[in-house]
């Protein structure tokens, strides 16, 4: 503290980690025991970011959680101490931060960690912060490989708020709405729970999905996990970008199977229709900030060793990037219609009402920023809440009015599979 009791500042500093220390960060992420420990990930084939400890942190909740997070990083990244060598995207002071999906109860959390190993192309780099000074930041020497995680043993799965027949009524629910012209779009979601036969430590499916899923970027906050295919958004130095997805078929496992199938989906009017929803409202939430805009006219096919998904990549030149930061962009863009519906104000009431389930921060913004207000923040889907020795796995489905109530059970069964099978098995 300082001598007029205010919370003394962080102190940062960053410096080169010799590549071979940071060939594999998660191994590097200690356990998850014990409250000073706090694991937190952000990786995608390899890149990225991990750290462990807290040495700042924000809660908060409700319909002003992202401008009171905004606020707080603000004025704590305006009075921190910083010694970065690197300079890049994601060096210095950076926080990681998982936002609840809606206004109420909306719990959120913004979480500075003690120690942060970042790895991109071929420079990787140490940060720790504390609110001592810069003579005892520098610990390179303590990093190293830590204990290997154990895995869950025998895990059972059982349904979540609703079971599959209730959860289909609901599909059915939706759709008739959709037809009478409520609305265009919704995108309802349901849980499935698992039960470990002991605490499960979180760096076990955090492994098995980075390596599983290489192109989707593997996350965990505050016992949130999972590893999503879909970026809200990602401002660096000036430039913003989002990955849409919407209209999803499973894969078979059969190369000229899927094939064909990845041709169905991109000539699918139902598909086309979900997906055409959700870049619209991409490109309208970020057009207010850009100069210039690139928004293609059609998607393209992304495959996933589960499922393949219409994909687009929106990107723009932003003009105000003095004054908005990465997640005020992830504000102005969440819900999307991917994860919402369209229109929005209609399609989330509808989800408030007959989709069962508290989402928690299932589908919000989860992710990282740093003093410069640079950032990514993904869209917490393929994920699930870890407690002790239970798991909350969601799954969610773009419905629209040819919308089947069989096909959605299906295709939210696919969206199941990473984090299931990141559970169990050796």
């Amino acid at each position: 503290m300082t001598p007029d009791g205010q919370a003394a500042p962080l102190v940062v500093r960053t410096v080169d980690l010799d590549l071979d220390v940071a060939t594999s960060l998660l191994d590097l992420l200690p356990s998850s025991e014990g409250e000073d420990r706090r694991p937190v990930t952000w990786l995608r084939r390899g890149e990225g970011l991990v750290g462990w400890g807290v040495a700042a942190e924000l809660r908060t909740r409700g319909a002003a959680r992202f401008s009171d997070a905004d606020k707080w990083w603000t004025e704590t990244a305006a009075h921190a101490v910083v010694r970065d060598e690197i300079d890049e995207p994601g060096t210095g002071l950076v926080a990681f931060g998982s936002f609840g999906f809606a206004d109420e109860p909306g719990d959120s959390v913004l979480t500075v960690p003690e120690v942060v190993v970042g790895r991109r192309g071929d420079r990787a780099w140490l940060t720790t912060v504390s609110r001592a000074g810069l003579d005892l930041l520098d610990h390179r020497g303590a990093i190293s490989v830590a204990a290997p995680p154990t895995p869950p043993g025998e895990v059972s799965f059982a349904d979540g708020s609703l079971n599959g027949e209730q959860w289909m009524s609901a599909v059915a629910d939706a759709v008739a709405r959709i037809s009478a012209g409520d609305l265009e779009k919704v995108v309802l979601a349901r849980d499935l729970v698992a039960t470990a036969a002991g605490p499960i430590d979180v760096r076990w499916p955090l492994q098995r999905l980075a390596s599983g899923y290489p192109m989707c970027w593997t996350f965990h906050v505050d016992g949130l996990f999972g590893a999503t295919p879909e970026m809200l958004v990602r401002r660096e130095r000036g430039l913003v970008t989002s990955r849409v997805l919407a209209g999803t078929i499973r894969r078979t496992g059969d190369d000229e199977r899927d094939l064909a199938l990845a041709a169905t989906l991109a000539r699918s009017s139902k598909d086309l229709e979900e997906h055409e929803y959700a870049v619209r409202s991409v490109a309208e939430a970020l057009d207010p900030h850009c100069s210039s805009m690139n928004v293609p006219e059609a998607p393209f096919v992304l495959h996933l060793p589960n499922v393949m998904h219409l994909a687009t990549d929106v990107a723009g030149v932003v003009h105000d990037a003095a004054t908005v930061s990465s997640l005020q962009l992830a504000e102005a863009l969440h819900p999307s219609a991917a994860v919402g519906g369209t229109p929005t104000p209609g399609a989330t009431a509808l989800i408030t009402e007959i989709e069962g389930m508290e989402r928690g921060r299932y589908a919000g913004p989860v992710g990282w920023i740093d003093a410069a207000g640079d950032g990514e923040w993904g869209i917490a889907l393929r994920s699930a809440e870890v407690t002790g020795d239970t798991v909350r796995l969601f799954a969610g489905c773009g419905i629209v009015a040819d919308s089947d109530p069989e096909a959605e059970l299906a295709e939210s069964q696919a969206k199941f599979v990473p984090v299931r099978d990141s559970l169990v098995g050796a």
